[in-house]
C-alpha cells in the first residue's frame, strides 16, 4: 500500500525502528527492509528532518555538543567541523 506523502516520514521511522528492534522477528525485519526499498523510503526521514530544522537551533546544538562532557570525542570533532564549515 503506497504511503501518503504527509505520513511518509512517520512510516519510514517506524519501519527503521522495527529493523533495529531486537524484539522484532527476522521475518518482520525483512518485511520492513523490503517495504523501505519498495516505497523508496530509505532516506526520507533524513531529507525531511534536515529541511524542517531551525538553523539557529542546529548551530546551538553543535555548540552544546562541544561543551558536553558526556559526548564522545568523535561527536565533538564532527560538531567542530560542521561549525567550521558554517564559519562559526
Amino acid at each position: 500500500m503506497p504511503v501518503q506523502s504527509k505520513n511518509a516520514g512517520n512510516v519510514a521511522g517506524g519501519l527503521k525502528a522495527s529493523i533495529n528492534n531486537p524484539n522484532v522477528s527476522e521475518q518482520a525485519k525483512d518485511n520492513a527492509r523490503q517495504r523501505l526499498e519498495d516505497e523508496d523510503l530509505g532516506d526520507i526521514t533524513d531529507r525531511e528532518s534536515s529541511s524542517d530544522k531551525n538553523e539557529g537551533n542546529v548551530i546551538g546544538g553543535y555548540k552544546a555538543t562541544l561543551k558536553n562532557p558526556r559526548v564522545s570525542e568523535e561527536a565533538k570533532k564532527k560538531a567542530e567541523d560542521v561549525l567550521k564549515d558554517k564559519d562559526i
